[in-house]
């Protein structure tokens, strides 16, 4: 993979030295649609009421938290379903909001690793890393995302989920991080405002924004 000089375009932003990332639609392209239209085609059709990129049921945010296992969370699927449903057949509906990986976008992970501390934080589960994991080898043959940064923090595995404070002063505590000098970049406006609250400097990723399009481009 080659690797063009990259800069910050965020003038505003001064004292930069560490950047912490969300994963779906920051990194990996990701369309929550897909996986509503895929449950409901498989006959759930409040699935959009229980799970969304806004909010979601409890079920959920105990598969995220790594409260429950893949098994527990395959089990309760088919408990609300009104039909038989395969595990196949729920762990493809509920992957298949996961799209791809950009190379531009890991290109540019790997140039920010020559002048940043940069880390990962991903409200994400067993299934979908087992996954995404697939779909980065696919990409560019590397089995994971830790290639890419400092340290890794998925939800499922610490046991915390944005927008809660405490795994944004995680991640500064374990790596004695300064708040103003670190920069987090997500797509949610709560995971954002929550970050904010703690003096990190923010992004918020919008509309058809993308790192390498509006953030990070070549010199």
């Amino acid at each position: 993979m080659t690797n063009p000089s990259v800069y910050l375009i965020f003038a505003p932003m001064q004292g930069i030295k560490h950047i912490i990332f969300d994963l779906g639609a920051v990194i990996l392209n990701i369309d929550y649609h897909l996986t509503q239209k895929a449950f409901e085609d498989l006959g759930i059709s409040d699935f959009g009421m229980r799970y969304s990129k806004l909010q979601q049921s409890d079920l959920f945010d105990q598969l995220e938290t790594g409260k429950i296992g893949e098994a527990e969370f395959i089990k309760a699927i088919q408990d609300i379903s009104d039909i038989p449903l395969s595990d196949l057949s729920i762990l493809a509906a509920w992957n298949a909001m996961l799209l791809d990986f950009p190379l531009r976008r890991l290109q540019i992970l790997q140039q920010l690793q020559l002048h940043y501390n940069t880390y990962l934080l991903s409200n994400t589960n067993e299934i979908h890393e087992r996954a995404f994991n697939q779909k980065l080898q696919s990409t560019c043959g590397y089995p994971t995302l830790a290639v890419f940064f400092d340290k890794i923090y998925l939800s499922h595995r610490i046991g915390l989920r944005k927008p809660d404070p405490a795994v944004f002063q995680l991640i500064l505590d374990n790596h004695g991080l300064a708040a103003n000098e670190t920069l987090f970049i997500d797509d949610s406006q709560q995971h954002i405002e929550s970050a904010a609250k703690l003096g990190i400097q923010t992004i918020h990723m919008t509309g058809d924004m993308t790192i390498e399009k509006d953030i990070f481009l070549p010199k």
